[in-house]
């Protein structure tokens, strides 16, 4: 969740104050990790997703303080902007029929935003960039009135040194604006995978997230259109990155992929963040240096595609989760939580396997394997461990949906589980049609209309039939 903070204003020796403590409670988590303190199971995930308020006229409504307000549960928080919001699930051990209670209890919070919203003369919807936005709706008074956004914004606008953010990117279409605010960060909404996991696996865990990401994005691809170009697959990707980034220095960029795997442990990230990148948000926590507040404080302004996450389990006990944040939100829940289910089983299933791909795929070619499927989706052509160049849609089918089967099975779930929940991501990799794949062939068909795109996308995700069931 993105945490709120209590104050808008800082004082040099408030950063001084800051500094010391995040070193101690980095410190403090070395211990903990040397000494086996954190949590080692059950295995357990989560999820994160993002969502659009959309008006009568489809487009952005920005009505989220209302609606929240209204509905008043604490797992519904607020996004960047006022037409945005975010659903948190509650962790699930995974076994039995786990992802079908994931997708039960998502759906039940959906229905009930949705209630509230209908008076609002709003409807939800999830998709990873709203056909219908357009630079227009990017203004500050869009921006959630919370401490946490408006500081956020200020402190990356600081270190751009005057410069304004640049967004260039080329696909079919070509974007380049310039920005003087981060609200090009709320055009992205996306669907975000928790998996907890214990510090001796830490690493493992998080370098086979690194090369999964590049076949994960492109069966997830689902922002293909932004300002009514035709951009890359999962357009958020490069988004996202360019608003957060600082224009001068590739070192201190705080939304990346990457350039190593880990090697010992995520302590390793941590101590990164210690020494690599600014304190955007300083402030003094009362909390004892045992919850480590300041470090998860400034973890959460730090925004790694595969990001290390420390928690709390219900006693108490400290726990490291790895928080996999590539994937688009939607286009509807049975298609998020199968691609939950791919990469459960995936990751466990490579856990598993005694040559680790991580020893023959350089951390640069998964990071090139990354923005090639994120610019081309299932098409795209990408190196793989052993040699093998393949589309993304081959290895999925030929190799990481078996391991996703028999990683599943190993973790105890059910058969038809594992039925269920995979074969809707085999469908949407045998048909070729994710959630950008279906918004291209719409505009192929009908003519480059971004409302009617909108009205019937939102007309088929509110059927509730996976898009790869999906006509046009």
């Amino acid at each position: 969740m993105s945490q709120e903070i209590g104050t808008a204003h800082f004082t040099p020796a408030d950063l001084v104050a800051f500094k010391a403590r995040l070193r101690a409670e980095t410190d403090l988590l070395a211990t903990w990790m040397a000494a086996g303190v954190l949590a080692t199971g059950p295995r357990t995930g989560g999820y994160e997703l993002e969502g659009w308020l959309v008006g009568p006229d489809l487009r952005p409504q920005p009505r989220a303080e209302e609606l929240l307000a209204r509905l008043g549960d604490p797992q519904v928080i607020p996004e960047v902007a006022t037409f945005n919001l975010e659903i948190n699930g509650r962790p699930q051990v995974l076994q039995g029929r786990a992802l079908s209670q994931m997708a039960t209890e998502l759906a039940a919070t959906w229905a009930r935003a949705q209630a509230v919203a209908t008076p609002l003369e709003a409807r939800l919807m999830m998709i990873g960039i709203l056909p219908t936005l357009s630079e227009a709706d990017l203004v500050l008074a869009n921006m959630t009135p919370s401490n946490r956004f408006p500081i956020l914004n200020a402190q990356i606008l600081a270190q751009q040194q005057g410069q304004p953010l640049r967004l260039q990117i080329q696909g079919r279409d070509r974007l380049a604006i310039s920005r003087s605010d981060v609200m090009a960060t709320a055009t992205t909404t996306s669907f975000q995978i928790h998996l907890k996991v214990s510090p001796a696996e830490s690493a493992r865990v998080y370098n086979l997230s690194k090369i999964v990401s590049a076949p994960l994005v492109a069966v997830s691809a689902n922002s293909p259109y932004l300002f009514g170009l035709d951009l890359w697959r999962e357009t958020r990707i490069p988004v996202y990155e360019q608003t957060t980034s600082v224009a001068w220095s590739s070192r201190t960029d705080r939304t990346r992929f990457g350039t190593r795997y880990a090697q010992g442990s995520v302590l390793e990230c941590f101590q990164a963040n210690l020494r690599d990148f600014p304190v955007y948000l300083p402030e003094l926590l009362d909390e004892p240096v045992e919850s480590l507040a300041h470090l998860r404080l400034h973890n959460g302004s730090i925004w790694r595609w595969n990001r290390p996450v420390v928690g709390f389990d219900a006693d108490g006990t400290p726990h490291l989760r790895i928080e996999h944040r590539p994937l688009a939100a939607g286009p509807t829940i049975l298609d998020v939580v199968a691609n939950a289910a791919f990469y459960f089983g995936v990751i466990h299933a490579l856990l598993q396997d005694p040559q680790p791909p991580e020893a023959s795929l350089p951390c640069p070619v998964a990071s090139a394997n990354f923005y090639r499927a994120a610019q081309q989706g299932l098409p795209a052509r990408l190196q793989w461990w052993g040699g093998r160049v393949a589309t993304a849609r081959e290895i999925i089918a030929d190799d990481l949906l078996p391991r996703a089967r028999w990683g599943l099975a190993h973790l105890g779930f059910d058969r038809d589980e594992i039925a269920c929940w995979l074969g809707i991501l085999a469908d949407r990799v045998r048909t070729g049609q994710t959630g950008a794949a279906w918004q291209r062939a719409y505009i192929a068909r009908h003519g480059p209309d971004m409302t009617a795109l909108t009205g019937a996308y939102l007309e088929r995700q509110q059927s509730g039939r996976p898009v790869h069931a999906w006509t046009l």
